[in-house]
């Protein structure tokens, strides 16, 4: 079983409805954990330590990114 799929079946038995960092705010990312760490570098700007697993299988660059590409600011 790979990484993402295990950090999948634990983020729906655990988190429930608490999917999102903010929830009610801006972003789509998942909150961390220690078993969801944020460690891994976003895909657009490389910035270390800013994805969870989760994050990452779902194709999700950083806030800042997000906020950029969609002229927020």
């Amino acid at each position: 079983m790979s990484e993402y799929r295990d950090i999948e079946h634990y983020d729906d038995e655990y988190w429930g409805t608490r999917r999102f960092r903010d929830p009610g705010g801006r972003s789509a990312l998942h909150p961390s954990s220690r078993r969801n760490p944020r460690r891994y570098p976003c895909p657009t700007c490389g910035e270390q330590n800013m994805l969870t697993a989760l994050d990452v299988k779902k194709g999700y660059q950083c806030d800042a990114c997000a906020d950029r590409e969609e002229g927020a600011f």
